[in-house]
């Protein structure tokens, strides 16, 4: 059993950055692939990042490869997602998740854990 708490979102200007931080509970963090998803209002939950249980691999969807970046903290426990360069168009929920098993994962369904969820407003 894992649980994530996820925290850092908040209120940003176009063009700035935040960092949001997912704590996960339990001693085998760092036997859990990791991702971030992100829902606006209206529209389906899509996939923004996601990294391997080493932190060795990521991924990330085109709509953030090059202002987002997803790393991960084993000894803390923590999963992060550095966010640069703001559009009103990121503006969501976005949640962090975890799967067992080494490897980077894309699909929603295929995570088994999942956190509240934290806003991230981009203002323009």
């Amino acid at each position: 059993q894992v649980q994530l708490v996820e925290s850092g979102g908040g209120l940003v200007q176009a063009g700035g950055s935040l960092r949001l931080s997912c704590a996960a509970s339990g001693r085998t963090f760092s036997s859990y692939a990791m991702g971030w998803f992100r829902q606006a209002p209206g529209k389906e939950r899509d996939f923004v990042a996601a990294i391997s249980w080493s932190g060795g691999n990521t991924y990330y969807a085109d709509s953030v490869k090059g202002r987002f970046t997803i790393s991960r903290d084993n000894a803390k426990n923590t999963v992060y997602l550095q966010m640069k360069s703001l559009k009103p168009e990121d503006t969501a929920v976005y949640s962090c998740a975890a799967v067992p098993g080494p490897h980077t994962v894309v699909a929603s369904d295929e995570y088994d854990y999942w956190g509240q969820g934290t806003q991230v407003t981009v203002s323009s």
